[in-house]
């Protein structure tokens, strides 16, 4: 992980806003976060991936990380965001022409598609497994 004061004010608000969260497998969900940044290749990436569920999942508001952040970082957090309204594979199209908000959102998927971190049926890992690799096929194409 890239370690930086931006960075560091990021992984201090992912980790208060996620504060007792915990994912479908029952691990504290901060650590979600921090895999997918742990991947990423610049500053604004790894500030984004520690991020990239705080508007959607927290009270945290997009404007409350603008006052902090600079604007690549919102944006693509903003992109990241999966609005209830919004169509998966629209929201998906959106987040590809933002290369920061794609760096991320694969992460996220290739950390997401590990369905050993998932003590669930196997139903819901055919269900998943489908839903992530529609999501690649779509990340990764022009149409």
């Amino acid at each position: 992980m890239i370690y930086t004061p931006l960075t560091v004010r990021a992984m201090n608000i992912a980790y208060s806003a996620h504060h007792g969260q915990y994912d479908k497998g029952g691990v504290p969900y901060i650590f979600h976060p921090i895999h997918v940044a742990e991947s990423m290749t610049t500053e604004y990436a790894v500030c984004a991936a520690l991020l990239h569920d705080v508007v959607e999942d927290t009270d945290i508001s997009l404007a409350d990380l603008e006052i902090v952040f600079p604007p690549e970082v919102t944006k693509a957090v903003s992109l990241l965001t999966h609005r209830p309204d919004q169509n998966y594979a629209d929201y998906l199209r959106a987040i590809r022409n933002d290369p920061i908000a794609l760096e991320v959102k694969l992460a996220d998927i290739a950390h997401n598609s590990d369905l050993t971190r998932l003590d669930a049926a196997p139903e819901l890992h055919d269900r998943l497994s489908k839903k992530y690799a529609e999501a690649i096929r779509i990340l990764n194409s022009h149409e």
